[in-house]
């Protein structure tokens, strides 16, 4: 007999043993049927990268208990796919849920993260989806704090859902909850990471490089993730995967006349 409870598909980019999926598993399990496809290491920084040359392997996993779970050797949005077309088959998620990530995803970083392409993947097939992120990065951070705000985002959004093929990118202020203002629904901040390769040797003298950097919020409006994230809110950015910069094509037109 089918479940009228929601379908809930839950993924990271943290890997399945991460703090942050644990947390967001434990904080929505009774309010549906939770399946969760997790990649097996962390796969920051990939984006809305896919396996395409590698085999990819696909293990059940008994992390969670008496939740259905399994550890992908692929992507964040290769365990979406799979989820979606080998273990829940014909069977639509009512929402995908993916974090809560081990830093921030807010202005730029969204292209980046694999938390937030797993939740674009579901945006694109027509699923209500949500990316969580809290602005900490440390592998035992304390995520109890975020638990109310998960469950008002995901009860809101399971009743009233939100315009197809968006998804809602939330990021979680690094305060207590007493100390959290509310949530603040904006924009995007127009900011970018002013980047450096440190040039490094390793054992045997060849050379190798490492990323460093330093975010920079070049926005100064009052309606952005950033802005919001800085007073103390939980910011919810709506994002959608059509990149067209409307705004450009008549100038553009124009050129090729």
């Amino acid at each position: 007999m089918k479940s009228k409870k929601p379908l809930i598909l839950v993924s990271n980019d943290d890997g399945i043993h991460a703090k942050g999926i644990k947390s967001l598993v434990s904080f929505i399990k009774d309010l549906g049927e939770v399946v969760v496809v997790a990649p097996s290491f962390p796969q920051s920084g990939m984006g809305h990268a896919i396996t395409i040359h590698e085999h990819i392997r696909l293990d059940k996993s008994d992390l969670y208990g008496d939740i259905e779970a399994y550890e992908c050797s692929g992507t964040p949005v290769d365990c979406v796919k799979l989820a979606k077309h080998h273990i829940l088959k014909d069977r639509k998620p009512d929402i995908v849920l993916s974090g809560i990530n081990h830093g921030s995803n807010s202005s730029v970083s969204v292209i980046y993260s694999g938390t937030m392409s797993a939740a674009i993947e579901g945006a694109m097939e027509g699923i209500t989806s949500i990316g969580f992120s809290l602005c900490n990065y440390a592998c035992d951070a304390d995520f109890e704090h975020c638990r109310p705000f998960v469950r008002q985002i995901v009860l809101a959004s399971l009743k009233d859902g939100f315009p197809e093929h968006t998804a809602l990118n939330v990021n979680f202020p690094d305060l207590k909850h007493s100390d959290i203002k509310g949530i603040k629904v904006g924009r995007q901040a127009m900011a970018r990471w002013q980047e450096e390769f440190e040039n490094r040797k390793d054992p045997r003298g060849r050379d190798y490089f490492w990323l460093t950097g330093n975010f920079t919020n070049l926005d100064a409006g009052e309606d952005t993730d950033e802005a919001a994230l800085a007073k103390g809110y939980v910011s919810v950015v709506p994002c959608h995967f059509d990149l067209t910069a409307y705004s450009a094509l008549a100038k553009v037109n124009e050129m090729f006349k």
